[in-house]
Formats: structure tokens, C-alpha cells, sequence
């Protein structure tokens, strides 16, 4: 709001406002960061998306990595939106917006870490649905394909509870009726990785479903992931617990700054009706 011109009126003179230039910048800096950020989201996203084909476009949306990132960009740059215009022209009600907005996002948040913790046994199986489901469209979407081998590497698992899990996917179909050339096969990544090759062989899982587990453990990974995964967690939880800390403190920052500035906007309404309403009075 901007700041009348001298004189003095009341206990405080015209020139005065309860409005922190400090606490104003701070928050419209904080949403403008964030706001670019997911404008760039939201780019990378679309052109994920767009470079695939129609069909694989419609294959697997709910796992599909470009959606979620459009969807996590917009959603952020809706809520910083209002932070950012919010606090540049002093709006209560976009501040209001932004802060329960905010508040929402932190909340859920919470629960969802809250649940996951006590329902423990009910996450597992959320994630073996959701790793299942990733088997059998490995091939239909390149971005979830490209997730899938880098979590296989990373973890050195194979398949959701066993290597056996990839005879859900209709090319590694382990079924005499499967014509695929990767019928029993594995994806190269459940391959034992030798650093020593300069060359990987994309072939090295062919007809692994076929063999028992201890001869295919001689060639690739037998352990699913979902174990590795959990097991991962509970030796990071120090590390979990500082990223979610790093989440949740730019949201609370961003409530108590939204909260600080709308209260010193009301103050500095209050004063300003309070002078216009004695200003004609020759007492005053």
C-alpha cells in the first residue's frame, strides 16, 4: 500500500506503515524462486510428455513421471503465484489463499508420513502395486523404463519380490504361447554389473526366468526390490528425516512470513481509516 504524504495524524503521521519492506521482499523473493522453478517443471514435463507416442501417452499415465512433474509444477505455481502477487501489492485475501494452501500441502504431508509409519504393512503393499505395475509397462514409456533400471542398479534387485516378477510384462512373458524374442528374459539392468566391461550387453538377461534361483544368481540380480527398498529405509531414516526437515521448513517459513504480513496489512488499514475519519475533525 503505498504511504501518503507528510503530516502528522494521530499517533502516527501519514508517512508511516506498519508494513515491513523486510518481511514483504523476503516473501515476494521466496515465491518468485519457487515460482520460477516450477515454471520450469512444468516445461520439462510437457516436453517429456510430448515427445512420446500417443499411445504409450495413454499406457501408463498413473506412473508416468512427465505427468507427475506437470501436475507438482502447477499445483506450485498456482500457490506461489498468490504468495508472489500476494505480497508485491499487498492482498490479503491472495495472502490468505497462499498461507491455507500452504498449510494444506504441509498437513498432507505430515499424515502421509504419519500413515505410512503406522500402516507400514498397507504402504509395502501400495509400493508392490506400484512396482507391479511399473513391470508391465516397462516398455510402453522410456521415462519408466529408465526409472525402473536405475533403480535396479542402484538397489541390486530384480523385480518386485523376485526376478520371476518380470513374467508380468508381456514381452518377458515366461509362457510357452509368448512369441517375443525376450520370452524368460530380464531387463539388462538385473544384470551382476562388471566394471570391467566397456561395452554393456543389453542382452545379458535373456531366458534368466527360465533357470532356478541359484543359477540365475551366478548372472543377475534374484532379490526383488521391494525388500531392498525397505531395508534402504530403515538404514536412512537420519537422512529421510533430514530431507522431509528440508521440506517442511521453507513451507512453515513461508506461513509465518504470509501470517506476519497480513496482520501488519490489516494494522496499516485500521490506521488509515482511523486518519481519513478524524481528518475533518478541527480537534484533531
Amino acid at each position: 500500500m503505498a504511504r501518503r504524504g507528510a503530516g502528522v495524524a494521530g499517533p502516527h503521521g501519514d508517512d508511516f506503515s506498519f508494513v515491513s519492506p523486510a518481511v514483504k521482499y523476503v516473501l515476494f523473493f521466496f515465491n518468485m524462486l519457487f515460482w520460477m522453478i516450477s515454471m520450469v517443471m512444468v516445461a520439462v514435463g510437457v516436453y517429456a510428455r510430448l515427445l512420446k507416442h500417443a499411445e504409450a501417452a495413454m499406457a501408463c499415465l498413473a506412473v508416468d513421471p512427465a505427468v507427475l512433474l506437470v501436475v507438482v509444477g502447477v499445483l506450485t505455481f498456482l500457490i506461489t503465484f498468490c504468495g508472489c502477487v500476494g505480497s508485491l501489492r499487498e492482498n490479503i485475501c491472495l495472502l490468505q489463499a497462499f498461507s491455507v494452501c500452504l498449510t494444506v500441502v504441509f498437513l498432507l504431508q505430515l499424515a502421509a508420513g504419519v500413515l505410512g509409519f503406522v500402516f507400514s504393512d498397507k504402504a509395502r503393499g501400495k509400493v508392490s502395486e506400484f512396482i507391479n505395475g511399473a513391470i508391465v509397462h516397462y516398455r510402453d514409456d522410456l521415462d519408466l523404463q529408465n526409472l525402473i533400471d536405475f533403480g535396479q542398479k542402484e538397489f541390486s534387485c530384480c523385480g518386485g519380490v523376485s526376478y520371476k516378477d518380470w513374467s508380468q510384462n508381456m514381452y518377458f512373458n515366461c509362457t510357452a504361447t509368448n512369441p517375443s524374442r525376450e520370452r524368460c528374459s530380464v531387463p539388462f539392468s538385473c544384470c551382476l554389473q562388471d566394471d570391467r566391461q566397456a561395452v554393456i550387453n543389453t542382452m545379458c538377461g535373456r531366458g534368466m526366468q527360465a533357470m532356478s534361483y541359484l543359477e540365475a544368481s551366478a548372472f543377475i540380480y534374484t532379490n526383488g526390490c521391494i525388500d531392498k527398498l525397505v531395508n534402504w529405509i530403515h538404514s536412512n531414516l537420519f537422512l529421510l528425516g533430514g530431507v522431509a526437515l528440508g521440506l517442511a521448513i521453507p513451507q512453515l517459513v513461508g506461513i509465518l512470513l504470509a501470517q506476519i504480513l497480513i496482520n501488519q496489512i490489516r494494522d496499516q488499514v485500521k490506521l488509515q481509516l482511523y486518519n481519513q475519519q478524524h481528518r475533518a475533525d478541527p480537534w484533531y
